[in-house]
């Protein structure tokens, strides 16, 4: 069985909605919009971790003004017990300050905290839309040395994914692989959560992805649990991140 863990989007009262639907001690990994900031994103982690989560709010390159502003990040997840923080390099235009891409907030992390705090950075199984395969294969390959863990953009096929370990594997890159895999979310909330956070990307981004991605699209309940299984089934994968876009009620069990 996989170790699953969660993403959420820090929306007013969604720390109660996971103190509700999740028991205490799950992970719990918070996403950092642009239409929220980083602040919002570290405020969330923070109460989570109060409550006994183990928080993991995610750090946009281009969100962080400075190497102080990222200093002070870094200072008061520390106070509030949390040891592991996601880093990218975000999509924004440009950037709000000193840093542009996540290589550079990888490394500064990593030298701010003393190696204390694990870092997390993202895989694309199928690519990105504004950065070729190459250059992504270099990146991780320069953050390696300082990261923890890879976490997978969201992905429908099993055989996408592990296809895309092997080839990591193949490039030298070493780091233990989780899944990003869609939750139980209907349509409704999809559409709702576009229309007040902008995630509206998000959706045409799943719309382009096959049968299963347009059954969630067009209304049906998407039920990863076929997939998490085909997951676990071979070799390569070592955890699931599960993205609930904040639809907590039908988590896979």
């Amino acid at each position: 069985m996989l170790a699953t863990r969660v993403e959420i989007i820090p929306t007013d009262g969604i720390v109660d909605v996971v103190n509700s639907a999740l028991p205490a001690g799950s992970t719990v990994s918070i996403t950092c919009l642009p239409h929220h900031g980083v602040e919002s994103t570290v405020r969330t982690a923070i109460k989570l971790s109060e409550l006994g989560f183990v928080a993991v709010p995610h750090i946009v390159a281009k969100c962080v003004e400075s190497q102080e502003h990222l200093s002070g990040i870094l200072g008061d997840c520390a106070a509030a017990g949390i040891t592991e923080v996601f880093a990218i390099g975000g999509d924004a235009p440009r950037a709000a300050g000193a840093y542009s891409t996540g290589v550079e907030l990888v490394r500064d992390i990593a030298e701010l905290s003393g190696g204390s705090m694990s870092v997390g950075v993202a895989g694309y199984p199928e690519g990105h839309p504004s950065i070729n395969g190459l250059q992504l294969m270099d990146a991780l390959l320069e953050k390696q040395e300082f990261a923890g863990k890879i976490v997978t953009q969201m992905c429908f096929s099993a055989e996408t994914i592990h296809n895309y370990v092997a080839l990591l594997r193949k490039e030298g890159v070493t780091l233990p692989v989780h899944a990003g895999v869609a939750g139980a979310v209907p349509k409704a909330k999809l559409i709702s959560l576009a229309s007040r956070i902008g995630v509206g990307a998000s959706l045409k981004f799943l719309s382009r992805k096959g049968p299963l991605a347009r059954k969630l699209i067009l209304g049906e309940r998407y039920a990863p649990d076929a997939l998490i299984q085909e997951l676990a089934a071979r070799p390569g994968v070592e955890g699931i991140q599960l993205y609930t876009f904040n639809s907590l009620e039908a988590l896979p069990q």
